[in-house]
């Protein structure tokens, strides 16, 4: 992410869930994991498990190095195994990386950045939800309704706000209902085809319940998690560029029935008063469409791996969690200080009566 734009487009916990420290931590955790559940399975050696385990840490890596390692095979997860294999004392290194491919720990790990990062969606979220809910629950008040922009009906204040409150419920749902599955395939996601009693189910059992995600069967070139996640993440973010959008013509001067009570200035008007808020909150919104088309567009993946499809979603989801959650925490700092004018819509009222 631009540093010179990030205040506007990193903003809120999801971005920070999203960081490439972020995804570091959640590599070596994958590591960790799966060491360990190889030793519960009998596979490895306790001792071999927690050499692994204590090697597994961020301060023991330098994450421009392992960046620059995804030259060398088309992802960092090398960086990541080369550099435990020099912590690892080399009678325990059939513990790194037991049995597995670059794609389970680097799915894995997307899982669990994932997760992290619809959770802290979801807070602002619900924050924007409390928001408008202390906004419907004021004193109810006649206000135009305009319908193609232009006045129609008169209707309540507080049926305008519970229309914006229940555009957010069925997102809030979606993301509450994502599920997060682990990947053991092994190099090409054959784990599960050996039987019931092979100790690879059970190491997939164990790595998920340690990680708090969900087991399944290989999914290695079955990309539906990827894309419910992210359909669900556009969505929300549809949500937040409507109220956004409303907040921003309702602040017009010549309605003036809200205004933000931390508004912007402008660098040649200083009598300006612009809604900030809500104005980046769209305008992250409105990155996210195209964002949610390459992960749709990346679902024909070739036989057990793809060559760049799945290379393509590992930044496009990134990009697209933290644009939506930097959406919500935006919009919920709209919401959380918004100024209500009811002589404004007093006004704009009568004023279109005959």
């Amino acid at each position: 992410m631009s540093e010179l734009f990030g205040a506007i487009f990193s903003r809120g916990e999801a971005a920070e869930a999203v960081s490439d420290a972020a995804w570091l931590r959640a590599l070596l955790r994958v590591e960790a994991a799966l060491s360990s559940a190889a030793a519960e399975a009998g596979a490895v050696s306790p001792g071999a498990a927690r050499a692994v385990v204590d090697a597994a840490k961020p301060e023991h890596f330098d994450l421009g190095e392992v960046a620059g390692s995804a030259a060398r095979i088309g992802n960092p997860v090398a960086g990541v195994v080369d550099r435990l294999r020099e912590l690892v004392p080399e009678q325990h290194h059939a513990a790194v990386h037991y049995e597995a491919t670059s794609q389970d720990i680097l799915d894995t790990a997307m899982m669990l950045v994932a997760k992290g990062a619809v959770a802290a969606i979801l807070e602002d979220l619900h924050g924007c939800d409390q928001a408008l809910r202390r906004l419907e629950h004021a004193e109810a008040v006649q206000v135009v309704g305009r319908t193609l922009l232009q006045r129609a009906q008169p209707m309540s204040s507080r049926e305008r706000i519970l229309v914006l409150r229940m555009g957010l419920w069925e997102p809030i749902n979606q993301l509450g209902e994502l599920t997060f599955p682990s990947s053991y395939g092994g190099p090409v996601g054959d784990h599960w085809e050996l039987g019931p009693d092979n100790h690879f189910i059970d190491i997939q059992q164990s790595l998920s319940e340690t990680l708090e995600l969900e087991s399944q069967p290989v999914w290695h070139t079955a990309r539906t998690p990827v894309v419910r996640i992210g359909s669900a993440a556009a969505e929300a973010a549809g949500a937040c560029g409507k109220i956004a959008v409303d907040i921003i013509l309702l602040s017009q001067n010549e309605i003036g029935e809200v205004s933000e009570g931390r508004p912007g200035g402008s660098t040649s008007m200083p009598h300006k008063r612009n809604p900030v808020a809500a104005t980046a909150a769209r305008a992250c919104a409105a990155r996210t469409p195209g964002l949610v088309a390459t992960l749709y567009a990346a679902m024909p993946q070739e036989l057990q791996r793809s060559p760049g499809l799945w290379h393509s979603e590992w930044e496009t989801l990134s990009d697209l969690l933290r644009l939506t959650g930097s959406s919500a925490a935006w919009l919920r700092e709209s919401l959380e200080h918004l100024q209500v004018h009811p002589d404004a819509m007093k006004r704009n009222l009568e004023g279109g009566r005959e």
